[in-house]
């Protein structure tokens, strides 16, 4: 896929992973929020769409009450995250608003994709949305979700939420530049692959790695949300999320990341 197709996404999906979200400490980045804002709205004076997937509930949690941090009880991670959702939808407001951006948050789980009347629903709350110039932020809702209903990752809640409102473009900001041949941590002579169209084909020839510390996934889920979203026409693209202005860069041709998209016949 030429780079430079990038330049022509309307509707942007960008998930942001709990590895981007948080800083050192464990406690929410809003200064990566901060550059954020700047960068979604250069996007939205381009004439562009955004839809946000949104990971860090929890954490914002344990760094509200962190008496609760060691807690593995379902009942206090699903409080914790209860809590965090405060915290975290408070920091987007705030910040997003100094550049004159509304955010709406929507909680899922993994029935309403199964269900064609939440479904339609789900459709008609992100177009009116959206339509009014809304940022739509999204997020599991974890104080409801079980094993049984749960997404349980973010990269394939972002898939879904791409599809269903038919973007152009999934880009999942990550504590890594893409994907790798292996994995970077462990090999220094480790390559970035630039680009991937035969997803089954890579994952026979790379290190999958590890989940991070902090994410609930890692480059297993990111190619298994890629495979979704590419059965759709819709290229996903793995870039570091911290890396200043990386998003206008990736919507600019550069070459940064790794875009994946596969052809399906």
């Amino acid at each position: 896929m030429d780079r430079n197709m990038l330049k022509s996404a309307k509707k942007i999906v960008i998930k942001i992973g709990s590895s981007t979200l948080t800083d050192e400490e464990g406690n929410i980045d809003k200064e990566f929020i901060k550059e954020l804002s700047d960068e979604i709205r250069k996007i939205v004076d381009q004439g562009k769409k955004v839809v946000i997937v949104s990971s860090g509930a929890r954490i914002a949690g344990v760094s509200t009450i962190g008496k609760w941090s060691r807690k593995e009880d379902i009942h206090y991670k699903q409080a914790l995250c209860a809590i965090g959702q405060v915290e975290l939808m408070d920091s987007y407001r705030r910040i997003f608003w100094e550049k004159q951006l509304h955010v709406a948050q929507i909680l899922l789980t993994k029935d309403d994709f199964g269900s064609k009347s939440r479904t339609l629903n789900i459709r008609n709350t992100l177009f009116t949305l959206i339509d009014e110039g809304v940022i739509p932020i999204i997020n599991e809702n974890d104080t409801v979700s079980v094993d049984e209903i749960k997404i349980g990752d973010n990269d394939m809640l972002a898939a879904y939420s791409s599809v269903l409102w038919g973007a152009d473009l999934l880009i999942l900001l990550s504590d890594i530049e893409g994907i790798y041949d292996k994995n970077p941590k462990d090999h220094e002579d480790a390559e970035i692959i630039y680009e991937i169209n035969d997803v089954e084909g890579i994952k026979k020839e790379i290190d999958i790695g590890q989940k991070s510390s902090f994410g609930t996934g890692g480059v297993s889920t990111k190619l298994k949300a890629a495979e979704h979203v590419n059965k759709f026409g819709i290229p996903l693209a793995v870039v570091k999320g911290k890396e200043k202005g990386i998003i206008s860069k990736l919507l600019e041709g550069e070459k940064v990341g790794t875009l994946i998209y596969e052809e399906i016949n």
